[in-house]
């Protein structure tokens, strides 16, 4: 992306966790492992803390450096998901519901035939897939089924993942080697930590609800491929955000702790405990937490 004043702007919102798409996500309120019920992280913020459009129930918007509206689908569905646990917690009912309607229809609306939607067309047009779009699309559409009963929700949620699990070499974004099994929030560049996890969230939620045990076997694969690399998701003092040399933010680090937890919980694997409670302890120092963002924020102005 190009330095200029608009880019700057968004970055340091978003590392000094000003940015209404960086609002805190620690660990969801309402989850089961027994049933789909609220999102794994807690999204309400994404609502709540949004004045200029508490009231609204229309579509969610984003604004790029340049001052110009357009959809992004994580940011709807984030959006869609953080009105359903508001839903859940009795939060203002009626708006939640068209809130949360609203984002849904639109996810089924513009949903491709083939189940993808075009999640990073307006900065990466030659790569515009995203794992972690086609969990969460999933995750919101499941919701919107057990809301309404409506097929039509179920069905694009199965699509969604099945263009998710498509290889990257056949224009989907998994990456299959070996046994290990790789989600690509962005197929252009390294795999992303959050967004892997953000993925696994949507398989989490379409096997827990359907059972479907082809399905299950592709969620264990890989988390089991995710437990492989989490020794490499670690600097020392801090988390990395992708797999290569760029250190996550500490609104990431802080992410990642809560997706950690919640992965622990549904694997009862200890290294998801391990890294969680590690990296909390690299957050309860100061000078880690500046030496991090230091570097996150020359990282930034190099990209």
């Amino acid at each position: 992306m190009a330095l200029t004043f608009g880019n700057i702007k968004k970055w340091w919102k978003m590392i000094t966790g000003k940015s209404i798409l960086h609002v805190n996500q620690d660990e969801g309120k309402n989850y089961s492992f027994l049933t789909v019920a609220g999102y794994y992280n807690n999204l309400t913020e994404k609502v709540t803390k949004d004045k200029n459009n508490y009231e609204s129930w229309e579509v969610i918007k984003c604004i790029d450096e340049k001052n110009q509206e357009y959809y992004f689908p994580i940011a709807v569905f984030q959006y869609g998901l953080g009105a359903y646990d508001l839903l859940l917690q009795r939060v203002d009912c009626d708006l939640m519901n068209k809130k949360f309607m609203s984002q849904l229809e639109w996810a089924l609306s513009t949903q491709n035939e083939d189940g993808s939607w075009l999640n990073f067309s307006h900065t990466y047009p030659d790569s515009p897939f995203s794992a972690m779009a086609q969990g969460e699309g999933c995750s919101l559409l499941i919701r919107g089924y057990i809301l309404t009963k409506n097929e039509a929700y179920l069905k694009a949620a199965k699509k969604a993942l099945d263009f998710m699990l498509l290889p990257l070499s056949e224009g989907g974004t998994t990456e299959y080697t070996g046994d290990d099994i790789i989600l690509y929030e962005f197929t252009c560049f390294p795999y992303v930590y959050n967004g892997w996890m953000f993925a696994i969230f949507g398989l989490m939620d379409y096997v827990i609800f359907t059972k479907d045990k082809k399905y299950k076997i592709i969620l264990d694969k890989t988390i089991l491929s995710l437990t492989k690399r989490l020794e490499a998701m670690d600097n020392g003092y801090w988390s990395m955000y992708r797999n290569d040399k760029t250190i996550a933010s500490p609104f990431y680090h802080h992410l990642h702790i809560a997706q950690l937890s919640v992965l622990y919980k549904y694997t009862k694997n200890e290294k998801f405990n391990y890294y969680c409670e590690k990296f909390k302890l690299y957050e309860s120092k100061r000078k880690n937490k500046r030496k991090a963002f230091l570097k996150k924020a020359i990282q930034k102005i190099r990209d």
